[in-house]
């Protein structure tokens, strides 16, 4: 694997930065699409988000930021993996809540 991007902790994520995260459709759509197989490694340009590119830049930041997603460089790319365990430990029955608040992904 590459270099991990900067992160929290699980003991440093806050209920009222993975909230706003997910306050956004975009950040909840890439949750439920990497909930939808959390062993999936996906680069950020892989979701078909119809963005710019400065803009899905911002959204997976949140996200890692938040905590929600780790990512790591990959050569060109960043990869992106949804933080599963860390959600259910800090804030349990969270992640459920959220993935079944979404649409299905196909």
């Amino acid at each position: 694997m590459g270099d991990w991007l900067p992160e929290p902790t699980r003991a440093q994520m806050s209920l009222d930065a993975v909230l706003h995260a997910l306050s956004d459709p975009h950040r909840r759509r890439i949750v439920a699409m990497l909930a939808a197989d959390v062993e999936q490694r996906r680069t950020c340009t892989s979701f078909g988000l119809t963005l710019a590119k400065s803009n899905r830049t911002h959204h997976f930041r949140m996200l890692r930021e938040a905590g929600v997603v780790r990512q790591w460089d990959a050569g060109n790319a960043k990869l992106n993996l949804l933080r599963v365990d860390d959600l259910e430990a800090r804030f349990p029955g969270l992640h459920q809540a959220i993935v079944a608040a979404e649409p299905r992904i196909a």
